[in-house]
């Protein structure tokens, strides 16, 4: 019988390797024929693993089960890099159960073409045509096909470096402040990831109120969520030729630009607002008026880290950060919301009609008619997937109307500012909630790439005829 163990042994090395090869394969064919739906299924399975971990005792501080519908909320939120909460944080979860979230504050701050493209190249050692044509579609189309792989590994290089100076910026103000070193090494860490991930969740039970007027701590998590929110093709380009404006791309000439635009006229719009709120700001100082302002400018675009009650803020500044919520970061980057470059080639489309211009131009460079076709399916999708969040959330709660569309636009945009209405709803509620997180973390990057990369061509063309528009 000894005679026969070796080639037992070697065969059932030959069918482990034939069953590896064998999903390999799959994958690989899965990644080529359809990226898109390849990504949804990865964010999917992440979630559902996710759920699990958040579902077990020793996730929680007090070691009991959590809520399926709270734990499956909360893991899409940290997944999908939103940062609604229906527990504390804090309180909670236990450290495991807080290391859970920031492990899916980092994957889904990826990004889903990036994972996707990611998992091709992993597990079958290669990216397909098509493979490649998503990742390269995910960076902006930022190298040859060729350089891929080598870009995607410069991307998590890229955001881990990011995350660890801000760490290093963090650590030592939370040590002078009086924590002990190893729970100020674990919130400048956690502070780091969710900022540069734009994910918005705190491991201070009171967030960050008591930090209102320290720039020592504002200052690194405006910075790292502004960075977050520019997106890897533009941080790319940025350490690439740095300051030089004319070797940008258009794609980081418009996200920058834009993005500048809106932080200034945010921080001008909210401080208005507000100054003379007295449950906001209207008892601070000129400056620490300021610098709320500024901070929530920064914030409501995806951000999620909040200085004041969202409650407690006037029904115009509600107004405002739906729109700032609703506008959100950069393509390709860990903020949600349409995209900036989206609302940049909508106007610059009203500007040429305005002009009569037959082509959409800008710095030098005329911007392709089937861009604006995207820019304008995005945009429908995203007021679309609003309404009907809302109706449903409305007809499940008796809140009024302006609290749920912030909440739903929050979720959507996956900023992650609240009125506590997350919380308060029922497990349906929350449920509603989270597909509109998974719809805006998934939804208009697939559908972007999704029409990018699906160029049908046709053999006739039907006569024209103009409609009456407007």
């Amino acid at each position: 019988m000894v005679s026969f163990q070796p080639r037992r042994l070697k065969d059932d090395q030959n069918g482990y390797f034939r069953l590896l090869a064998s999903i390999r394969d799959f994958v690989d064919s899965f990644a080529n024929s359809s990226p898109a739906r390849l990504a949804l299924f990865i964010f999917i399975a992440v979630i559902l693993v996710f759920t699990a971990l958040l579902s077990l005792p020793m996730s929680t501080s007090s070691g009991t089960v959590t809520p399926l519908h709270d734990a499956f909320f909360t893991a899409v939120s940290s997944v999908c890099v939103t940062g609604l909460t229906v527990v504390s944080t804090a309180t909670h979860w236990s450290f495991f159960g807080q290391l859970v979230i920031l492990l899916g504050i980092f994957i889904g701050g990826l990004g889903t073409l990036t994972l996707a493209s990611l998992l091709a190249l992993i597990v079958s050692k290669r990216l397909g045509v098509r493979g490649k044509l998503l990742a390269q579609e995910a960076l902006n189309n930022a190298s040859r096909l060729g350089e891929i792989g080598t870009l995607l590994r410069i991307v998590i290089t890229t955001s881990v470096v990011i995350e660890v100076v801000l760490a290093v910026v963090l650590i030592p103000r939370f040590m002078l402040l009086g924590e002990p070193w190893w729970q100020a090494l674990w919130h400048g860490i956690f502070y780091s990831i969710s900022a540069f991930n734009n994910a918005g969740f705190t491991p201070h039970s009171d967030g960050l109120v008591p930090y209102e007027t320290d720039l020592w701590i504002l200052t690194p998590l405006m910075v790292g969520v502004f960075l977050g929110s520019l997106g890897f093709p533009v941080v790319m380009v940025l350490v690439q030729v740095g300051h030089r404006f004319r070797k940008w791309t258009l794609h980081a000439k418009l996200t920058v630009s834009v993005s500048l635009i809106l932080l200034v006229a945010g921080t001008f719009a909210w401080g208005f607002l507000e100054w003379e709120n007295d449950r906001t700001i209207a008892n601070l100082s000129v400056a620490d008026k300021t610098i709320h302002a500024l901070f929530a400018s920064v914030m409501t675009r995806s951000g999620g880290f909040n200085l004041v009650d969202q409650n407690d803020m006037n029904t115009t500044t509600m107004l405002l950060t739906d729109a700032l919520m609703f506008a959100g970061g950069g393509s390709a980057s860990t903020a949600g919301g349409i995209k900036v470059t989206t609302i940049a080639v909508m106007f610059l489309a009203i500007v040429a009609e305005a002009r009569g211009d037959s082509d959409v131009r800008a710095w030098g460079r005329t911007i392709p008619h089937s861009v604006m076709r995207v820019a304008i399916s995005v945009i429908f999708m995203g007021a679309t997937l609003v309404l009907v969040g809302s109706g449903l959330i409305l007809a499940l709660s008796d809140e009024p109307l302006d609290k749920v569309v912030f909440e739903v636009i929050s979720a959507f945009a996956t900023v992650g500012l609240s009125t506590n209405l997350s919380a308060e709803l029922p497990p349906a509620g929350k449920y509603v909630l989270s597909a509109l997180m998974f719809a805006g973390r998934m939804g208009t990057i697939t559908l972007a790439s999704a029409l990018a990369l699906r160029q049908r061509s046709t053999l006739y063309h039907y006569p024209d005829e103009r409609p009456i528009i407007g």
